[in-house]
């Protein structure tokens, strides 16, 4: 299933839809500074096996993956005060910040 949404003006009926998906297990693809990227909800085990059977990628192997906001990667990540300024300084932007994880 392909659901377009127009980021000028976007439906929340389509936006409600492809969380729906995103619920059960669906798959997005999104655009981003550089390409496309592959999105799931990273609290379904079925999203995130489907990512890495689409990008072939073996299991044991991390991925990145986004946030709302600079302040809710601490949530996940370990950030250190200079990590915390040098994405302050260049986000939002075409960067990957490799940072230890707070859990698994």
């Amino acid at each position: 299933m392909i659901i377009s949404i127009n980021s000028e003006n976007p439906q929340l009926r389509l936006i409600r839809q492809v969380v729906d998906k995103l619920k059960q297990g669906g798959v997005v693809a999104y655009p981003t500074d550089t390409t496309y990227g592959i999105g799931c909800d990273i609290f379904n085990k079925k999203g995130v096996k489907n990512i890495y059977q689409i990008k072939k990628r073996d299991a044991r192997k991390p991925f990145s993956f986004i946030c709302a906001d600079l302040s809710d990667v601490s949530n996940y990540a370990q950030v250190s005060n200079f990590a915390f300024k040098i994405m302050k300084r260049h986000l939002p932007g075409p960067y990957t910040f490799v940072l230890e994880a707070t859990r698994v």
